[in-house]
């Protein structure tokens, strides 16, 4: 082990299922109201992240799987389509008031299938209600150009309509909260939709579609589970599909956008992101290093926002890092099963886990050192110790790449010129963040760094009324606030010609 640190994992001392057999969704695909088998025989194992122990086995859905969610979605289109804006939200606000209903049962499944301590499951379920409500409200607040007469003698009305039938796909990180993120708005604006979660974390989503069954006309939501090279890749491409909204990899952003194209379907990525954090002379160091200890290991790290990437000015880099380092030493690791003391879960599977130990053994060879952590956690279950990696080269793997994990990379600067242009030269675009007592400042730097979202002063702060989105290779369109419903509608001009005689 690291001498810099003595992480152990907090594990349960009794045996502890969080979730019983009876309280596991029927794990099948969720088609026109039912939960239906699959088309094929293939199934994938869910690991419990915490132990490396087998949960349960979900299908492998198939091209077929697909057509049948696709017809179902198309069917159930018009019908929820022509219903009035209160008519949809009356539906979202009872699917939020289900889900608070359900907080509990919710938050351990996300917990057991995804590794969360149960502050991150809380969490996402609190704002999964809230995503529901704010688009229930959204939904009927839609304000368009006024009608009248902009060419002479002809009238100009502006409509909002649905897009259609929506393909989406889901990460792992966040399973329950970034399917909400799309259900909510796209289900406002009226369309219907086929969704795929991802393969290793369909439990939530699964036990969501469960709970509100009732809820929404039979085919307004359907669920394929499956692999992303099969159901994922039809999602994309099929012709019945109108458009496709992903939030994942910007590998997989990529392959979507591709897939795509192929019939002009619209698209919307929510993908990676590299987040750095500028932290000048002037700053609150100490309001800092708690602002990077929380966003930059939130979830374990497994967070497209994370503050994985410090950037701070060289006279007061020491001082910083030594704040950084003595917060994140009293990190609580372990099995969610061991209660709430627990505040670091493992990362999602071996896969990811060995991916996260590549990138740290990686950066300590080109010379990064480990002020805490870098190294993995004794025992069963894919726990990394939080780290802090220090003289971290510019341009290097760990200062450019998405890790994915609780992996904190330091840099300093010398002058704000230099930080702004350092902080925009990752392909990423996604977020943020500046730390400065200077007013001016404050105001100045977020303009030039080429982010969708940049806070200042803190960090991670999110609400259902403000968009999150990037640039560059973080993708484009909005999640959350109106602007989510804006990219899930489309505008029609009609124009109608009063003049007579």
């Amino acid at each position: 082990m690291n001498s810099h640190d003595t992480f152990d994992v907090l594990r349960p001392s009794a045996p502890d299922d969080l979730v019983s057999q009876g309280e596991f969704p029927p794990l099948k695909h969720f088609i026109s109201g039912s939960f239906v088998g699959s088309e094929g025989s293939a199934r994938t194992a869910l690991i419990n992240p915490a132990d490396g122990s087998a949960i349960a086995e979900i299908p492998n859905g198939t091209d077929a799987d697909v057509d049948h969610a696709v017809e179902a979605a198309r069917a159930a289109l018009p019908a929820w389509a022509a219903k009035t804006p209160q008519e949809r939200a009356e539906a979202l606000f009872a699917i939020a008031d289900r889900i608070e209903q359900n907080a509990d049962l919710l938050a351990r499944i996300e917990s057991l299938n995804a590794g969360k301590p149960r502050a991150v499951s809380d969490d996402d379920v609190s704002m999964a209600a809230d995503t529901f409500r704010f688009a229930a409200g959204a939904g009927r607040a839609f304000t368009e150009m006024g009608a009248g007469d902009y060419v002479t003698d002809h009238t100009s009305i502006m409509l909002r309509e649905p897009v259609g039938v929506i393909g989406v796909v889901v990460p792992w990180n966040y399973p329950l909260l970034m399917a909400v993120w799309k259900l909510g708005p796209i289900l406002a604006a009226g369309n219907t939709l086929v969704l795929k979660p991802a393969e290793q974390t369909p439990l939530s989503t699964l036990k969501l579609m469960e709970l509100i069954a009732d809820l929404l006309p039979e085919g307004t939501v359907n669920i394929v589970v499956g692999l992303g090279a099969e159901v994922g890749s039809w999602i994309s491409s099929h012709p019945d599909i109108d458009m496709v909204a992903l939030t994942g990899s910007v590998r997989s952003g990529k392959a979507v956008a591709t897939q795509a194209g192929e019939s002009l379907k619209r698209v919307h990525l929510e993908l990676g992101g590299k987040a750095p954090v500028l932290i000048f002379e002037d700053a609150d160091l100490d309001a800092a290093a708690a602002g990077v200890y929380e966003g930059g290991y939130w979830n374990s790290g497994q967070e497209c926002g994370a503050a994985t990437r410090v950037l701070v000015h060289e006279s007061v880099a020491e001082e910083f890092t030594r704040a950084l380092v003595e917060k994140v030493k009293t990190y609580q690791v372990g099995d969610p099963r061991a209660g709430e003391a627990v505040e670091l879960g493992p990362l999602v599977s071996q896969t990811h886990f060995e991916r996260v130990q590549g990138f740290i053994e990686r950066a300590i060879a080109e010379g990064a050192q480990p002020a805490v952590g870098g190294h993995a956690l004794q025992g069963p279950g894919f726990f990394i110790a939080p780290t802090v990696l220090t003289d971290v080269k510019p341009g290097s793997e760990a200062a450019q790449e998405e890790i994915f994990g609780p992996v904190v990379t330091v840099e300093s600067f010398s002058t704000e010129d230099e930080a702004i242009t350092r902080a925009n030269e990752t392909p990423y675009g996604l977020a943020g963040s500046v730390w400065t007592t200077s007013s001016a400042r404050s105001l100045d730097v977020p303009r030039k760094l080429n982010f969708g979202t940049v806070w200042v002063n803190c960090y991670l702060v999110l609400g259902n009324e403000l968009p999150w989105g990037g640039f560059k290779g973080s993708g484009y369109g909005r999640d959350l606030s109106v602007y989510a419903l804006n990219d899930f509608s489309r505008t029609k001009h009609v124009q109608i010609n009063h003049a007579r005689g």
